[in-house]
């Protein structure tokens, strides 16, 4: 794994996607800053060469709350068995193709906290595509068949400090005393899963106050 800051991995990115569609995964702990690079990334190389750039979220395959709910798991929302996988995979099947359409794919409302389906095109024209999502390298059943689809792959980075910083700022809507159990019930348990285990990547970015 190469450490590597923004403006090079830009670059890499740009190269790769030249002349073909190249997938790029930029996977890491919540709160590690994945939405903001992946954003700052698209806006740069759609400077460079419109339309050539998106970004799909992994969070658009989050299952319903109300599904969560039946199986009495809605307290680990955000955890890898809280994910479509299967309908994950088979977007990157259909993205990797390159075909010449234009593909709708779900995005996850915060505001909502449920997907929307087709919320987002991914446009024939880009070949920049920026996969973003915690476990997109986790090396567990089914979540590890992802790392194929990939032309870089990507693992950002913070101290758990200010993950866990970050994280608690995130449930600032509770008391003190429930976002604090948020955190160290879900959050934490799954960022120190995407930190011990998930695969090897070509690079690491380490992210500080965004």
């Amino acid at each position: 794994m190469t450490e590597i800051d923004y403006e090079t991995l830009r670059q890499v990115i740009l190269d790769r996607g030249q002349s073909k569609r190249s997938l790029t995964a930029l996977a890491g702990p919540p709160a590690s800053g994945k939405s903001h690079i992946a954003n700052a990334l698209c806006r740069d190389l759609n400077n460079y060469s419109p339309d050539s750039a998106v970004v799909l979220p992994m969070d658009g395959y989050h299952l319903d709350d109300a599904l969560l709910e039946k199986q009495g798991i809605r307290d680990r929302k955000g955890a890898p068995h809280t994910f479509d996988i299967a309908g994950f995979i088979h977007i990157l099947q259909r993205i990797s193709l390159g075909d010449e359409i234009d593909i709708a794919v779900p995005v996850f409302d915060r505001s909502l906290e449920l997907s929307r389906a087709a919320g987002r095109l991914i446009p024939h024209t880009a070949r920049h595509i920026l996969v973003e999502g915690n476990y997109l390298l986790l090396d567990q059943p089914e979540w590890r068949d992802l790392a194929s689809f990939f032309t870089t792959t990507v693992m950002i980075t913070a101290p758990r400090s200010l993950l866990e910083r970050r994280l608690m700022q995130r449930w600032q809507n509770l008391s003190p005393t429930q976002a604090r159990e948020k955190c160290e019930s879900n959050d934490l348990p799954n960022a120190d899963l995407v930190m011990n285990s998930s695969m090897s990547t070509e690079f690491n970015l380490i992210t500080g106050d965004l």
